[in-house]
């Protein structure tokens, strides 16, 4: 096992960057040696994130290019770009070899036709599909650190496929007829200044957005269809919650015929039994965002309801955390060979 690798963050202005930065700077196997923003090109990091006040001194932010940033010698870059951007980094670093972990939706879906359907252009860089994988470390099966390119979850999809991923694997679901409706934190929209992310705007609201097709969509169906063994098709409906961070989801399913919450459990019991970051909460336990907020931890619950013959199952994460930026990290730990939870908190 590596003692040590050296890491770059390539767009670190983000909310997800400056998480990036914050636990890396604090994890013990890593050595954050790049760090790049056209933005603060030049300052230092602790300058612009002052809770850094007293750690990495002398490291300042960069505005590299992807080809400085692919022969900068480092073992490991997250890109934490906008989609679209990403691949222009993704490129000269699959082509010099250097493990990347990309957190944008660029290489999250195998078909650059869908991708072109629900983002509105061409993929950036098909060539590398075939290359990419997606992983959820939870669900993915390990022969992906092989690979070279890795495509971090989004966060709404993180808090529909821990839930339902083992459901559809067993069989336990029907193809349609799955409702979700998921509830984010502000911060999910990006650090970005227009009026509807203005807290006036926000505070005290609650807000649906991206119907019928958000873009996240096309990842959790590919995903589902891929576990389901057929063409899976969810109704999902996202919305803005007046909370900064933190992601709840609840998800309305057919139950199996004659079933109760049981089956549901098993399966999620034979998945994630001994996982560090999913929590299976007690029968009438339900989850609550403030308690996994920080965290790298999915916690999930289960309602049988015999009324209406529905599972109502709920699910929440931290968006910025499992969401994003851990669940990066805890792709890293695994791929060099740490443990899963060094610098993150289950």
């Amino acid at each position: 096992m590596s003692q040590s690798i050296t890491v770059g963050i390539v767009g670190a202005a983000g909310y997800s960057g400056e998480v990036l930065v914050e636990r890396l700077a604090a994890h013990p196997r890593v050595r954050l040696e790049l760090v790049t923003s056209r933005q603060h090109a030049g300052k230092p990091v602790a300058e612009v994130l002052p809770r850094l006040r007293g750690r990495l001194t002398g490291l300042r932010f960069a505005a590299a290019g992807p080809e400085e940033v692919a022969a900068a010698g480092l073992d490991l870059v997250f890109l934490a770009l906008p989609h679209g951007a990403a691949a222009t980094y993704a490129r000269p670093l699959v082509a010099a070899g250097v493990r990347t972990i990309d957190l944008s939706a660029d290489f999250r879906l195998s078909d650059p036709a869908r991708y072109e359907a629900f983002y509105g252009s061409a993929h950036p860089a098909p060539e590398l599909l075939a290359e990419a994988r997606f992983v959820l470390p939870e669900l993915t099966p390990p022969d992906w650190r092989g690979a070279t390119l890795i495509a971090a979850p989004g966060c709404y999809p993180t808090s529909i496929l821990v839930p339902l991923g083992p459901l559809y694997a067993a069989g336990l679901l029907p193809p349609r007829g799955v409702v979700i409706n998921s509830y984010s934190g502000v911060s999910g929209a990006g650090k970005k200044a227009e009026e509807l992310y203005l807290y006036c705007e926000r505070s005290g609201s609650l807000r649906p957005y991206g119907i019928p097709r958000h873009r996240h969509l096309s990842e959790i169906e590919e995903q589902l269809s891929a576990l389901a063994g057929a063409e899976v098709v969810v109704q999902f409906s996202p919305h803005l919650a007046p909370v900064p961070r933190g992601i709840m989801t609840t998800i309305v399913a057919p139950a199996p015929d004659g079933a109760d919450a049981g089956p549901v459990r098993e399966a999620w019991e034979r998945a994630y039994g001994g996982r560090p970051f999913v929590g299976l909460l007690p029968q009438g336990v339900f989850p609550d965002s403030r308690h996994v907020v920080g965290t790298n931890r999915v916690d999930l619950a289960v309602t049988h309801d015999p009324r209406t013959g529905n599972l109502v199952i709920n699910a929440t994460l931290d968006n910025l955390l499992k969401g994003a930026s851990g669940q990066a990290i805890q792709i890293m730990n695994l791929w060099h060979g740490f443990e899963e939870t060094e610098g993150l908190l289950p």
